[in-house]
């Protein structure tokens, strides 16, 4: 898990930015998923979670005693060799339209499937907090993980496979299958 003692310095952050970011934006563009019209999963990994970390600590510029509420927020998200994790997006410009559309999402974290070689891994959302309120409105972001067996990791890794994301809500039935590129990324998620 990333800890106090991975995180640089905000000078030593600062010199190097540039030159990260543009090694992030480059990973992350094989991490992507979009699923629909309005989602978007941003799978997550070390790098890109410390990279989070680090900018927030940049942009918010809160010191020494920041560095542990980014670290409660973002380290738990870390795969742990037997899973995936995602950031999950509902990306809506218009903010009425947003509005509207998250309040018929009620429960949206509970309905993303993985689906591959004969298996189908439901989603299970951060409990951090309740991404649905009292109204029925959910979140804009979910933290998704999906843990896998022994086999099911095997499975996974087996080349020239299809492996789609779906979304089963009443209200955003959707689902894609991930390009090579990204299941060849994913796959190096996983340590048996």
């Amino acid at each position: 898990m990333i800890t106090r003692s991975d995180i640089v310095d905000l000078p030593t952050f600062t010199n190097r930015r540039v030159e990260w970011r543009q090694q992030i934006l480059a990973l992350k563009k094989d991490r992507r998923v979009t699923l629909g019209p309005e989602v978007t999963l941003y799978f997550e990994n070390r790098e890109t979670l410390l990279w989070q970390i680090q900018e927030m600590l940049y942009i918010e510029k809160g010191g020494e005693e920041q560095i542990d509420d980014e670290l409660a927020a973002y380290a738990p998200l870390e795969p742990n060799g037997k899973e995936l994790v995602a950031t999950v997006m509902i990306e809506i410009a218009d903010p009425i339209l947003r509005a509207q559309k998250l309040m018929r999402l009620g429960h949206f974290e509970f309905s993303l499937i993985l689906r591959f070689a004969e298996h189908t891994l439901k989603g299970i959302p951060e409990d951090d907090m309740d991404r649905t309120n009292e109204q029925g409105k959910t979140s804009s972001v979910h933290f998704i993980r999906w843990s896998f067996t022994p086999q099911q990791v095997l499975d996974f890794q087996r080349p020239n496979i299809d492996v789609i994301i779906e979304c089963i809500h009443p209200q955003y039935r959707e689902k894609t299958i991930l390009s090579a590129t990204v299941h060849e990324s994913l796959k190096g998620d996983f340590s048996l």
